[in-house]
């Protein structure tokens, strides 16, 4: 494999970066809401899960 000078990687570097899309302002708000409420409801979700598991554990624990 034929190594790259510096300045030609540099180059590569750029002309990848000027196909890069960007997202807009309004889409990236609405993906940063939805990933405040996702995470919302997957906490309240595993906080849940958390809680009836560990009721079970307690209660397994009282009868031995």
């Amino acid at each position: 494999m034929a190594k790259t000078s510096p300045a030609e990687f540099i180059k590569q570097v750029q002309a990848e970066g000027r196909k890069v899309v960007w997202p807009s302002w309004p889409e990236t708000y609405r993906t940063a809401i939805f990933v405040g409420i996702l995470m919302v409801i997957l906490a309240v979700f595993f906080l849940g899960i958390d809680s009836v598991f560990g009721a079970a554990v307690r209660w397994l624990l009282t009868l031995a």
